[in-house]
């Protein structure tokens, strides 16, 4: 009998879906266990093979190995990976189990079609998932989801008609991976981290003593370890704290958001049932003067909205349009902040990818009296956001009731993934790693300057960094349609406005607002369209892109 180390397993990635290639690995595997197609002590295949076979990554295969590692599913067993062996053989001991026991019935009792209530997104993002732990008595056990069946191989025809047509080329933001992370310092510190976690033997140094260092000297920031919280990113440290704040408070938050802005972080505010108050930028960012004040407004009238509870921005490099805010309105802000009794939470964006000069201090490093500032970062754009590590620095004031809430809800960072990212850093590999970034956006942001710069009609936004670029365009819609039939995809910046910011009214499904000030909010900045790359792909893809980009672009 062939085992499955022998046997190529049903495994795809489909590179033009949402979700990422390592996740698509994750969930299938967790479904052939569930459907009994892989059993307890199954050999995988090498991650060198199935990279092979799939085109993707080596690394890739091993941060999708890691993770089932660290949910239970696998185990290292004499130089392979395999199914743990005594899976069904601990039933009751531990969700990971118990979820594949209870599906395997639920199997039996249906045999064909999936589990109803299934939901494959509901699945952690590699990287993001939580080291699993015994069930609380009485806690209802949580069933793998199930998953879409992997596709049949293509027929020949299908084959044929697949490879007429155009390669895909992914610009769109965040869709690539950081495949530069593929290194064996990388490889070597996910490896020391598991083995370390599973026998005890991590580092004498905890992550945020690393990432105390890394405030301090990168921005600016002195804070104690102990005041760091280590988050799974951006997103999670914003609802951590809108969540603690809204607690103290007692009522539902007005969030002063940028526009244009990251949706993400819109949609965290008004999921957590709060509201998402637009602001205008320009070319320096958030434009203070746009806030409610409750004061006198001139010209005979009151301004009397409320003012925000709280202000979301990217100060060091505003997301998308990559405005830089000058310390001058940083301590306007500040200042107008302290005066409302507002908290501001600094979305410290990009801060490391600087490279057209030095990058600035942080937001919070001006809050000396540490009362007004939350600085939210995430290494996402250096080592991807698969690894999904990020940190958190908040005033004294609100530190315990955020410590507190952690401790209640659960750290959603694996150890594994902090063990790995101290290593990373104890070593230097971390701030070689992040300098080779840096240069690696630099050439690839020239790169586009240089394809596309003398275009009429097209311009591409100065930035002092980042790992995006943004094209202004006459015609947006056509732009991205034009783009996508010849296989390449772009992002449309139109998805960054909310409520009537833009002219030509409501762009890329965001909410309307229901006020006129909302409506009001974000005008002056250039009202044109535009596309938005992410320079995160590889050397050869942008190169491509772009090149195909100048055609569609100079077409009239």
């Amino acid at each position: 009998m062939r085992h499955a180390r022998d046997t190529d397993l049903p495994l795809t990635v489909d590179r033009t879906a949402s979700t990422g290639l390592g996740e698509q690995l994750v969930r299938q595997i967790r479904e052939l266990v569930a459907r009994g197609v892989l059993r307890p002590g199954d050999p995988l295949p090498s991650s060198r093979a199935l990279a092979a076979r799939l085109g993707i990554s080596r690394g890739t295969v091993t941060a999708a190995w890691d993770v089932l590692a660290g949910e239970g599913y696998l185990v290292a067993d004499r130089g392979a990976t395999r199914i743990t062996p005594h899976l069904e053989m601990r039933r009751g001991t531990g969700p990971v189990a118990r979820a594949v026991a209870t599906t395997a019935e639920a199997h039996r009792a249906r045999p064909s079609g999936p589990a109803p209530g299934g939901d494959a997104a509901a699945s952690p993002r590699v990287g993001q998932h939580s080291t699993p732990t015994s069930p609380r008595p009485g806690m209802p056990v949580a069933r793998i989801p199930a998953l879409t069946t992997s596709p049949a191989p293509p027929s020949p025809r299908t084959a044929r008609r697949s490879a007429a047509r155009p390669e895909v080329i992914d610009l769109r933001p965040g869709k690539s991976a950081i495949t530069s992370l593929d290194t064996p310092a990388w490889r070597g510190a996910w490896r020391d981290a598991a083995s370390g976690v599973a026998t005890g033997r991590t580092l004498r140094t905890d992550l945020r003593d690393h990432l105390a260092d890394y405030l301090r000297l990168n921005r600016g920031i002195v804070r104690s370890p102990e005041d760091i919280l280590v988050t799974a990113g951006v997103r999670d440290g914003l609802q951590l704290a809108l969540r603690v704040l809204g607690l103290a408070r007692g009522r539902r938050l007005r969030v002063a958001v940028e526009n244009p802005g990251y949706p993400a972080l819109r949609r965290v505010v008004r999921a957590l049932g709060h509201i998402a108050l637009p602001v205008g930028v320009d070319e320096h960012g958030l434009v203070p003067e746009q806030l409610p004040s409750g004061r006198w407004g001139g010209a005979g009238r009151w301004d009397v909205a409320p003012a925000p509870d709280a202000i979301v921005l990217t100060p060091g490099h505003q997301y998308p349009l990559g405005g830089t805010m000058p310390v001058t309105r940083r301590m306007e802000l500040l200042a107008w902040a302290r005066e409302h009794g507002a908290l501001v939470l600094e979305d410290d964006y990009d801060s490391e990818l600087r490279h057209s000069a030095q990058p600035l201090p942080a937001l919070g490093a001006l809050d000396t009296a540490r009362d007004t500032v939350v600085t939210l970062g995430s290494f996402a754009k250096v080592l991807g956001s698969s690894v999904g590590v990020g940190h958190l620095v908040a005033p004294d004031s609100l530190l315990p009731d955020l410590e507190r809430t952690r401790a209640e809800l659960g750290s959603p960072v694996s150890l594994i993934a902090q063990e790995a990212l101290a290593r990373f850093m104890d070593t230097g590999e971390f701030q070689r790693h992040t300098a080779r970034m840096r240069r690696s956006f630099r050439r690839r942001r020239s790169l586009l300057s240089d394809v596309l710069g003398d275009l009429p009609h097209v311009s591409v936004l100065p930035m002092a960094g980042g790992a995006h670029a943004v094209l202004a365009v006459p015609d947006e819609t056509a732009a991205i349609e034009r783009a996508r039939r010849r296989g390449v995809l772009v992002g449309a910046l139109g998805e960054y406005w909310t409520g009537q910011g833009r002219a030509g009214g409501e762009r890329g499904g965001a909410a309307a607002s229901s006020t006129e000030a909302e409506a009001e909010a974000g005008r002056g900045v250039d009202e044109r369209g535009g596309v938005v790359l992410g320079l995160t792909a590889p050397d050869r893809d942008v190169e491509r892109g772009a090149r195909l980009l100048r055609e569609v672009l100079g077409e009239p």
